[in-house]
């Protein structure tokens, strides 16, 4: 397989980030009950217990955390939480409280039950989450009133409400905040099945007639990740649309359409190539640092752990080792390269 030149691109059809464009598509795709939504079922068997029990109870839902990659339903499940419980949700992020009156003018909207949703909550200041700590756990918000000398504390009472946190970075969580949600829920990859049945009920709201093979062939595609499968999803039905007059997108024209997009049978694209391959001919197959890694792809690190590395690493082409990253013997036979002999002895 021959490796396309490639350049910093934040806009690559496979990225698990969310685009502008995402979002209407998201919100029609989304499941708005449990019994809708597909995969992950060891956090959905739990959320069935969690929530059947506050609302016997009359009481709000325990605070939780969701945390896993970008575009695995995180927020799609904090939707379904509040759709179960009847109760409305804030959604909000972590970058976009700044003040803490921001913070407070939130928190003093919300009704009994409500579910306030912040997305990336790693990145919250830390003088905010000493806001947040007595919000969760108190139902209270302590407010200074006035400055210098005649400055004073004020306690107002909140109404009992949920925290549900979502992060992709669940290390950058400071213990004190994580601590305070009664709930931890982790989000795995997606099963191919899964993928498939994803792709399947997507084509049916989109009114997208898909052969089952071309169903298949979006899955494989989607780097396990319904997010990515959504776009792909959309992508293919464009092609068809102007590229085949059959009234069902056949396997040849799905799979036309998503090589155009340079997305490979694997579901990796020109970056993905670039990195292993920078890895392979650049270091010798690793062991490379990961701030060397970043720099000579042009990426930054964090960006590098989140969005590449979990899907290369699950697919079994890159390796973390004590000395940095390495390129398996899967990403040569991938990308067409002679493994060397000692491959094996570099993941040690």
């Amino acid at each position: 397989m021959s490796i396309e030149p490639t350049t910093n691109n934040p806009d690559r059809i496979i990225s698990p980030v969310q685009k502008d464009e995402d979002g209407s598509l998201d919100t029609s795709l989304r499941p708005q009950v449990l019994k809708e939504y597909i995969g992950q079922e060891h956090i959905k068997n739990n959320l069935e217990i969690l929530i059947e029990a506050a609302k016997q109870r009359n009481e709000a839902v325990d605070h939780v955390l969701l945390h896993g990659g970008p575009g695995l339903g995180k927020t799609t499940l904090a939707h379904i939480i509040s759709k179960e419980m009847n109760v409305q949700i804030r959604a909000t992020s972590g970058p976009a409280i700044e003040r803490a009156g921001d913070l407070a003018a939130i928190l003093t909207n919300l009704n009994e039950g409500d579910i306030l949703f912040i997305d990336e909550i790693h990145r919250l200041h830390k003088t905010i989450e000493e806001i947040l700590y007595p919000a969760m756990e108190d139902f209270a918000l302590d407010m200074v009133v006035g400055k210098g000398p005649s400055a004073r504390t004020v306690r107002l009472d909140l109404p009992r409400f949920t925290v549900i946190g979502a992060t992709t970075r669940m290390s950058l969580l400071s213990s004190p905040l994580r601590d305070r949600f009664g709930a931890h829920y982790k989000f795995e990859f997606y099963q191919p099945e899964e993928m498939t049945d994803i792709v399947e009920r997507s084509a049916k709201i989109l009114d997208v007639q898909l052969s089952s093979e071309a169903h298949g062939l979006i899955a494989k595609r989607s780097r396990s990740t319904p997010r990515i499968a959504n776009r792909l999803l959309r992508r293919v039905r464009d092609y068809a649309q102007v590229k085949s007059e059959d009234t069902v997108v056949a396997q040849d024209i799905a799979s036309q359409a998503l090589d155009m997009l340079n997305v490979d049978e694997l579901g990796l694209d020109n970056t993905d190539r670039k990195l292993l391959s920078t890895i392979i001919k650049t270091f010798n197959g690793g062991p490379v640092g990961i701030q060397t890694l970043a720099a000579s792809i042009g990426e930054d690190v964090d960006t590098l752990e989140t969005v590449y590395e979990p899907f290369l690493m699950q697919m079994g082409f890159l390796a973390r080792t004590p000395r940095g990253r390495v390129a398996t013997e899967a990403a040569y036979a991938h990308l067409g390269i002679q493994p060397p002999v000692d491959t094996q002895n570099k993941l040690i």
